[in-house]
């Protein structure tokens, strides 16, 4: 069973900058493309950034593209979210997710995203 475990979250000012990261266990995670997702409480779940399985590319929403930075650790697991400039519209849950069956080579659809942690908030206040 894959696991995943986001940290990092907490309370922050506008302009700020966060590290988020999420570990994953229980699967081969080097497999993965990766993904961060967000969701604040009654609206949908908005799509963040995704990471090849290798590393070579990234891609992100349009909401935090220049802000934000998806990198990962296939030694550790590990995959981070780089958060600068933070604005109060960027406070949400913040969930990683994994895409362990998605075989292609281009950014994996929303709907390959099989594995999702359980979240952390993140909270900007102006």
């Amino acid at each position: 069973q894959v696991q995943l475990v986001e940290s990092g979250g907490r309370s922050v000012q506008a302009g700020d900058s966060l590290l988020l990261s999420c570990v994953v266990s229980g699967g081969t995670f080097p497999r993965y493309d990766m993904g961060w997702f967000r969701q604040v409480v009654g609206k949908e779940r908005e799509y963040v950034a995704s990471i090849r399985r290798d590393g070579s590319y990234t891609w992100y929403g349009d909401s935090v593209k220049g802000r934000f930075t998806i990198s990962r650790d296939n030694a550790k697991s590990t995959v981070f979210l780089q958060m600068n400039n933070l604005e109060p519209v960027d406070t949400a849950a913040y969930y990683c997710a994994a895409a362990a069956a998605y075989g292609g080579s281009w950014r994996p659809p929303v709907y390959e995203y099989n594995y999702f942690g359980q979240g952390t908030q993140v909270t900007v206040s102006s």
